[in-house]
């Protein structure tokens, strides 16, 4: 309906669900309310190009996978994504393998870009399943929240307003989006946590000079070598608080990951390539409790925010969308509003798990600047080296429950 009369055209449109981010949060809740028969609409600020080509994270849990494969979403996933059931720990020049998934019940990681997993759900979602993607909108609203008849408004990518009227809305677009900050002042409780720690986030055109992820702890900071693809690595190494990327020159960098990467006795080599990013990861943790206020639920980096050890970023968005689609589906279907008022408190029990297991990894891998604090963490990872029962705590929360 186009209203001439106000200072912008709006469109109003009813649909049941409002989604905000089209990232794997937001666009695994499209394609499962869509798989329900559940009409919603997806709004995002990039283009679909810039969304599906954005590299972020890559490590994939077993339990994420099999529930992307359930629903159909993860066909070119499991045809083209590497799995690993070990990670490597090198200290002092050593390697120390930890097989995860033998002390696991055989689970293991999928290697497998974000962008990728985002190219295959919009995919599914829109060229697939029909789904609505508004890209390209700014300016966007969220609108009486609090009520049983929440909505949204915005700029679409012709510069006209429009309006969609909403019977919940899900916020997938991050820390810095809109939904999280349309949330008044002490409605929700955030929990923040510095850790006093930053990496230098590297990716570049170079083959894996490894078949496993590797930890490396050196006397001047961590250093990490992670998969993305066969020809595509992503690297981190510890840099003081405060620095900047203009610090880092290519050459820089690659002096450092060699010197921290190296092993004693041993013929390994760092294989280098074109460096295509580079940027300062403040080492951080935030959690919004409850994850949801009214009618407006969060979800992935809007709701949490945890450090990159241990990988779990995009495993707790997914596992996220998964639980929403449930509670919605169930309650469009039955009237039963029992899941969603469970939201927050499942989702939750595995974000802190995850939180905890994070805040274990990275005392684990950094040399604090207090010896007492370097030695305890030190300890650890020699309790992880040589404990059967340590290193299966660790298989069991780094692969996901």
């Amino acid at each position: 309906m186009i209203d001439h009369d106000s200072e912008w055209a709006v469109q109003s449109n009813r649909r049941a669900v409002g989604i905000v981010g089209a990232g794997p949060a937001g666009l695994t809740l499209g394609n499962l309310l869509r798989e329900a028969g559940i009409p919603c609409v997806v709004l995002e600020r990039g283009t679909r190009e810039h969304v599906e080509n954005r590299p972020r994270a890559g490590v994939l849990e077993h339990r994420a996978v099999q529930m992307l494969a359930a629903h159909g979403l993860a066909d070119r996933l499991l045809q083209e994504a590497d799995r690993h059931g070990s990670c490597e720990f090198r200290v002092d020049g050593v390697a120390h393998e930890v097989d995860y998934a033998t002390l696991y019940d055989g689970q293991t990681h999928y290697i497998y870009p974000q962008q990728e997993v985002v190219k295959d759900l919009a995919r599914h979602y829109v060229d697939e399943r029909g789904g609505d993607v508004r890209w390209s909108v700014s300016d966007v609203e969220l609108h009486d929240v609090e009520t049983p008849e929440p909505a949204l408004s915005w700029t679409n990518a012709d510069g006209a307003r429009e309006r969609l009227e909403c019977s919940f809305i899900a916020g997938a677009d991050g820390f810095h989006g809109v939904a999280r900050r349309s949330i008044p002042p002490g409605a929700v409780q955030e929990f923040s946590h510095q850790h006093g720690i930053e990496w230098l986030s590297i990716l570049a055109e170079a083959p894996p000079s490894t078949h496993k992820v590797i930890y490396a702890l050196h006397p001047d900071g961590f250093a990490g070598h992670m998969l993305r693809s066969s020809t595509v690595s992503r690297y981190y190494l510890q840099v003081p608080v405060d620095d900047t990327v203009d610090n880092w020159p290519d050459e820089r960098v690659w002096t450092e990951l060699h010197k921290r990467l190296a092993l004693k006795d041993s013929d390994w080599r760092l294989n280098e390539g074109r460096i295509i990013e580079k940027r300062i990861l403040d080492m951080r943790s935030h959690v919004v409790e409850p994850m949801n206020h009214g009618n407006l639920y969060l979800l992935g980096d809007a709701a949490h925010i945890i450090t990159p050890v241990g990988a779990k970023g995009m495993n707790l968005a997914l596992h996220d969308a998964e639980v929403l689609a449930a509670a919605l589906t169930s309650y469009h279907r039955t009237g039963d509003d029992s899941g969603l008022r469970s939201y927050s408190e499942v989702c939750l029990r595995r974000v802190w798990r995850a939180q905890e297991f994070s805040q274990w990894m990275v005392f684990m891998i950094h040399r604090s600047p207090e010896p007492f604090l370097s030695r305890l963490g030190q300890a650890r990872l020699e309790h992880l080296i040589g404990s059967r029962s340590s290193a299966g705590y660790f298989a069991q929360n780094y692969v996901g429950p």
